[in-house]
C-alpha cells in the first residue's frame, strides 16, 4: 500500500489521468495499491449522475469524471482522498467500501471534536452547523473499475464556501454547506491526514472482513 500526500494543489485533470493509470496498473498486479491525499485549485465535476440544471454558474472549469454522483467543487481548504484499491481481493462488496468510507470520515471527525454522521438518503458526511442546522461537511463519490476502486471522498477543513454557490451541490438544495474552520476547528492538512491515517487500520480490516458489521454507524 503506497500512501501519497500532495502539500500544494494538482490540477484535476491530471489527478484524473493519475487515477486512471494507477487503476489500470494494480487491476493488472504491476503497482501497490494507492490512498493518496491532495488538494485541488477550484474546479466543479460532474459524475455520472449529473442534472445540468444543478450546473448554476460555472464560474470554474467544469470537468465531466466516470465517479457516481452529481455536480460537486474540490478547491484549496477541501481535502481530498482518493483511494485505488483491489476491491477483487478486498471482500468485491461496493456497498460495504461506501459504508466503510463514511464510517472512516465520521470516528476521524469524531476525533477531531465535530460530530458527524451519514443519511441514507442524502450522499455525503452531515454536521449540524452554526445555525443548528444539517449542512454537508464531506462528499463521497466513487468508481470501480475492473474491482479497483477510483476517486473517494473530500472534507471541508477550510474552503472558500462562496465557491459551492456555482453548483446544486451532490443535487441537494435544502441543505448547506460547512466546513471544520467554520464550526471553530482549526486543521491544517497535514493535521487532518495524520488523524486519517490513524484510522486507516480500521477501515482497511472491515474491507477484510474482520468485522461482521458494514455500516456507517
Amino acid at each position: 500500500m503506497e500512501w501519497r500526500r500532495s502539500s500544494t494543489p494538482v490540477p484535476y485533470r491530471e489527478a484524473l489521468a493519475a487515477q486512471e493509470a494507477r487503476n489500470a496498473a494494480v487491476h493488472d498486479g504491476t503497482a501497490d495499491e494507492l490512498i493518496w491525499l491532495l488538494e485541488h485549485p477550484p474546479v466543479y465535476t460532474a459524475g455520472t449522475s449529473a442534472d445540468a440544471a444543478d450546473l448554476i454558474d460555472p464560474r470554474f472549469d467544469v470537468v465531466q469524471t466516470g465517479r457516481g454522483g452529481r455536480y460537486t467543487y474540490h478547491g484549496p481548504g477541501m481535502r481530498i482522498c482518493y483511494l485505488l484499491l483491489d476491491l477483487g481481493q478486498r471482500g468485491r462488496d461496493v456497498r460495504c467500501f461506501v459504508h466503510g468510507l463514511e464510517r472512516w470520515v465520521i470516528t476521524t471527525l469524531g476525533d477531531l471534536g465535530v460530530e458527524a454522521w451519514a443519511v441514507p438518503e442524502r450522499v455525503g458526511i452531515w454536521t449540524r452547523d452554526v445555525d443548528g442546522r444539517e449542512a454537508k461537511i464531506g462528499a463521497i463519490g466513487v468508481r470501480v473499475r475492473r474491482w479497483v476502486s477510483m476517486h473517494g471522498f473530500a472534507v471541508n477543513l477550510d474552503p472558500d464556501l462562496s465557491h459551492f454557490g456555482g453548483i446544486v451541490p451532490c443535487g441537494i438544495a435544502e441543505y448547506g454547506v460547512t466546513s471544520l474552520a467554520r464550526l471553530g476547528v482549526r486543521v491544517s492538512g497535514a493535521e487532518w491526514d495524520a488523524a486519517l491515517q490513524a484510522r486507516a487500520g480500521e477501515f482497511l480490516e472491515r474491507l477484510e472482513g474482520k468485522e461482521a458489521t458494514c455500516t456507517a454507524g
